[in-house]
């Protein structure tokens, strides 16, 4: 098994001062780029915590071969 890197990033805005949410980029050491899909959850705290862990498991249930 590859050792793997999982690339993310969080932050807490205001709801209603968001405009846009657009991909991130990472520049791989070969020359390619890869995209980083950004994700929006709004809510409570808890309907944020329990809407990202279920996104997580979702993620993980993607790849079984890991």
């Amino acid at each position: 098994m590859a050792n793997l890197a999982l690339v993310y990033g969080m932050r807490l805005f205001p709801a209603e001062d968001l405009e846009q949410v657009s991909d991130a980029t990472v520049q791989l050491k070969n020359g390619r780029s890869g995209r980083v899909t950004m994700h929006l959850i709004e809510g409570s705290k808890e309907e944020i915590q329990a809407t990202l862990l279920r996104s997580i498991e979702a993620f993980f249930e993607m790849y079984p071969e890991i």
